[in-house]
């Protein structure tokens, strides 16, 4: 398969994410043209807000490894990652500790991106990842345009102080 049509498989478990309430991010894991890990945010379902989909991915994979008796460090080596949205700046990092050979993700993380929207993580690591965005851009966006249209119940209260009245906050040390 190419990546057009696994990126399609991953917006189908965006969506399901998405139906779910959370953060809608599919990703998955491919190894010798086999896909053996998928994943979503489970964020909101945990309360654990490392628990991205690529970190669930991972997980799976490591449970793969220890299943098929294979040496995970080989098994990354040869992975590659498609997930709807760059990888924010954890995920990216730790995608290239693990030494994935493809990142292919569909739309730019202007808040967190990690592999160029925010912080160019692959410029601290000596690593051979190739990063591909864009795919299918449009499709992942529109995911996550539906999710903001409405609000996230698990989402802490605003910590925005009101305006204070007439309070001098340049008083000098004499």
């Amino acid at each position: 398969m190419n990546s057009l049509t696994w990126m399609d498989v991953a917006l189908e478990q965006a969506e399901r994410s998405l139906k779910a309430g959370e953060v809608p991010v599919g990703c998955l894991f491919v190894y010798n043209n086999e896909v053996i890990a998928t994943g979503s945010n489970t964020v909101n379902e945990t309360r654990n807000a490392t628990r991205h989909a690529e970190i669930n991915c991972i997980d799976q994979v490591l449970n793969f490894c220890n299943e098929k008796d294979l040496n995970y460090k080989e098994v990354f080596c040869d992975v590659d990652v498609i997930v709807t949205v760059e990888p924010c700046i954890m995920c990216t990092s730790a995608l290239f500790q693990l030494q994935v050979r493809n990142i292919i993700y569909g739309c730019a993380n202007d808040r967190f991106g990690g592999c160029s929207s925010v912080f160019e993580v692959p410029k601290i690591y000596n690593s051979k990842t190739k990063i591909v965005g864009g795919i299918k851009n449009d499709e992942a966006m529109a995911l996550l345009k539906e999710f903001y249209k409405g609000t996230n119940p698990n989402a802490p209260e605003s910590k925005v102080k009101k305006s204070r009245k007439n309070k001098d906050i340049n008083t000098k040390n004499v």
